[in-house]
């Protein structure tokens, strides 16, 4: 049987899995590879608002915790690529979920902040 891990727990490391997947970019940028393979300029344009050090920082990460992949094309000019890893594939299930929890959800929340006294 495997290792048991609980979020809850101060030390365990899936704290660390749940920080990267709750990160602010992270979503944007795996739902923006769910249709396949983009240039780092596609998913700037694609991605409204993220500056290009902040989506180098995201690609980074999210390569680097094997989500993303990263192919650069020996060509010139030079191509570079981002898709999403199988492990990486197997997140959209749960953030598309969310997604569309946020997206059904706004006039609810919307309401409730209308109702609290400004502080």
């Amino acid at each position: 049987m495997g290792k048991a891990y609980n979020v809850m727990a101060a030390t365990c490391p899936s704290r660390t899995v749940l920080h990267r997947i709750g990160a602010r970019w992270t979503v944007f940028v795996v739902n923006a590879l769910d249709d396949g393979p983009r240039r780092f300029s596609e998913l700037k344009r694609h991605i409204r608002g993220i500056t290009p050090k902040t989506l180098t920082e995201t690609l980074r990460s999210l390569e680097a915790d094997g989500l993303v992949s990263r192919h650069a094309y020996d060509e010139n000019p030079p191509r570079v690529e981002y898709a999403l890893t199988p492990l990486g594939r197997s997140l959209l299930i749960p953030l598309r979920a969310v997604r569309l929890w946020a997206e059904e959800h706004v006039p609810d929340i919307e309401a409730a902040r209308c109702r609290q006294p400004v502080l």
